[in-house]
């Protein structure tokens, strides 16, 4: 399921000028790859600027996002000399590759960068930018109250309840909200619901909605008390005299002169809120910061024979670096200056040979940060010959690592990632479940990979998803911790880098809910954007 649709705004500055009497005309042509897949296809091409070097293009490309998802994309530019569909009749101006992320983690949401592709030939800048489709997420709360309802029930009064219907194109409605049934009362006063305004309109705020009053019968054979028609816009005016219903059953006017109604609805209170996306944030500027663990615990074998899973072949990636670089790839994105911390756990370490259960890959306890996920790889590889699998296998140091950097930034700005890759085996649940529940209250989540073949019972049972995981009696706020095996996504041979594709989908799918469940925790909003023009810097 796409997270959102993302459109995509593109213009260039100092392009290529091929024409001799004029200046190029550029088109912009816009090519996908599927998860998974090399193969470049294209996905739709701007309008055609006539005589510009800096054209804006207004022909927008509107994608589906998908956080967890790696999806590259290619512009290419040509000027456009002919009427002719084939792209060989026109001249290459240059091209950019990107993916997704990378214009949607960058400031504002607006990636600049540099063409290329003709030898020799500076070729201009493409600027790239990215706008959530307002596929209005706002939530209404609307509270309902009756007065002098009829009365249904042969000893009683009614038990009323109210069902709320939004109109189709077609003239159809469709059921959207059901309010509680208040007992024995002819004058019921509702609970105040909450509801996303799309649900109730669609986004058309003069579409009618229809409320039909029911009495309750325990038997289900609901007594109709009658209906009233009103609109998202009438409802919006807030408590009024506007907002005083009229209840009326169709089939008692037909039959009745002197009927007037069976009853009024009056809008107690109406209030609307924006409901705040993932995307929302990451445009407001919060960064990822992805930390990286491994378990160097000798239950993964002797690094120097095949057998092992920390073994490092000539021939190809093992199962830890493999899933550090599904992973890596996307969060790197979303993280602006790509200084990744990595440590290790459950060895022994240089100079002394202590056992260590948050070590720097790279030396250096001051600042464990490597360059992007290709230096996380080389201090691995390096470390793996630096130190000694032991044990025991103790996550709690490690979570606890990341989360005194997350309790120092509480504002939003910045959400930790922690992703550890293990061979599963735990020694201290007890102190890491303490850790998790402590991290809950904190901007940051958990990933764990689950590499090799032991039985993940444990890993499970910390992953929190059937049963929110709890210490000393206390329950984590929040689900933060995400468990994947890596077994299920092991297929050598072509199809690796669609199971890669897979595991990062399933490791990072619930990291968006998470980081919105902290904010909402926290009511924290992003910061407004100031609009921006190709025109200005960023």
């Amino acid at each position: 399921v796409p997270t959102t649709r993302v459109e995509l705004t593109v213009s260039c500055r100092q392009l290529l000028d091929r024409d001799t009497f004029s200046k190029s005309d550029p088109v912009c042509v816009l090519y996908t790859q599927r998860p998974g897949s090399h193969q470049w296809r294209e996905f739709g091409r701007t309008e055609v600027i006539d005589n510009s070097l800096n054209p804006d293009f207004l022909r927008k490309f509107v994608l589906d996002y998908c956080f967890e998802e790696r999806q590259n994309l290619r512009f290419d530019l040509y000027d456009v000399d002919s009427k002719s569909p084939d792209l060989s009749k026109h001249d290459f101006l240059g091209q950019a590759f990107c993916t997704l992320g990378e214009i949607v983690g960058s400031a504002g949401s607006r990636l600049e960068k540099p063409l290329t592709g003709v030898p020799g030939k500076k070729c201009g800048t493409i600027i790239l930018l990215a706008e959530e489709l307002g596929n209005c997420w706002d939530v209404a709360t609307l509270q309902f109250s009756a007065n002098k309802l009829d009365k249904k029930d042969f000893f009683g009064k009614s038990d009323p309840f109210m069902v709320f219907y939004r109109s189709n194109e077609d003239g159809t409605f469709t059921i959207c909200h059901k309010t509680e049934v208040v007992r024995n009362t002819l004058n019921p006063v509702w609970a105040a619901f909450a509801i996303p305004v799309r649900a109730l309109c669609n986004g058309d705020h003069d579409r009618a909605i229809k409320v039909e009053v029911y009495d309750w019968d325990r038997d289900g054979s609901h007594d109709f008390i009658g209906e009233f028609t009103t609109s998202y816009r009438e409802l919006a005016r807030g408590q009024s005299h506007f907002n005083v219903y009229e209840v009326v059953n169709p089939r008692k006017k037909m039959k009745k002169k002197k009927y007037l109604n069976s009853g009024t609805v009056t809008l107690l209170s109406f209030a609307v809120e924006a409901e705040h996306t993932f995307l929302d944030y990451i445009r407001g500027g919060t960064q990822l910061n992805f930390t990286v663990a491994i378990d160097f615990t000798a239950s993964n074998g002797n690094p120097s024979q095949p057998t092992s899973l920390h073994y490092l072949s000539p021939f190809q990636l093992n199962a830890y670096s493999l899933a550090l670089r599904a992973v890596g790839d996307i969060i790197q994105d979303y993280d602006s200056d790509k200084m990744f911390p990595a440590l290790g756990f459950g060895a022994k370490v240089p100079p002394d040979g202590h056992v260590s259960h948050e070590f720097p890959l790279n030396g250096d306890a001051s600042n464990p940060a490597c360059r992007g996920i290709a230096g996380v790889l080389e201090a691995y590889q390096c470390s793996l010959r630096r130190v000694q699998l032991y044990g025991p296998t103790n996550f709690a140091p490690v979570v606890n690592h990341v989360a005194r950097s997350a309790a120092t930034v509480l504002d939003g700005s910045q959400y930790f990632v922690l992703l550890i890759i293990t061979d599963g085996v735990i020694s201290d649940m007890a102190q890491t479940k303490e850790a998790i529940v402590n991290a809950a209250k904190l901007p940051m989540s958990i990933i764990i990979v689950g590499v090799g073949q032991a039985e993940f019972d444990a890993m499970v049972e910390l992953d929190g998803d059937d049963i929110r995981i709890s210490s000393r009696g206390k329950v984590a706020e929040r689900d933060i911790v995400q468990f994947v095996p890596f077994r299920d996504y092991m297929s050598g041979g072509p199809g690796a880098g669609l199971s890669m594709a897979g595991l990062a989908r399933e490791v990072l799918a619930e990291i968006p809910d998470q980081l919105l469940s902290y904010m909402k925790a926290r009511g924290i909003k992003p910061p407004p954007i100031p609009p921006t023009s190709p025109e200005t810097p960023p």
